[in-house]
């Protein structure tokens, strides 16, 4: 996902209600956040669909390496040969 450009990406509320099309249109085609904003303060952050689930892959992944480094850390790892013996066994079946 590309970054938030500021001048072109951060909007008031009110201007996303008078035209969603638009921005919609803006989502598709730029794939980049729109932050909007009411007061001045952020309020909410629309994302396309397709790069909100590549967030979505993305962090499963990381959630996945967070898991083994604390199984590591809590010695409940296996070294690299008993792993790699374990994988070369499960195919030579």
């Amino acid at each position: 996902m590309s970054r938030v450009r500021v001048d072109e990406d951060i909007r008031p509320l009110s201007e996303f209600r008078a035209g969603v099309a638009t921005f919609v249109k803006q989502l598709h085609e730029t794939r980049r956040p729109i932050v909007l904003t009411q007061r001045g303060r952020g309020v909410a952050v629309l994302v396309d669909v397709h790069e909100y689930e590549k967030m979505q892959q993305r962090l499963e992944i990381l959630e996945e390496v967070y898991k083994a480094e604390e199984q590591i850390a809590s010695g409940n790892g296996i070294s690299h040969e008993d792993a790699k013996a374990r994988v070369l066994s499960r195919l030579a079946q």
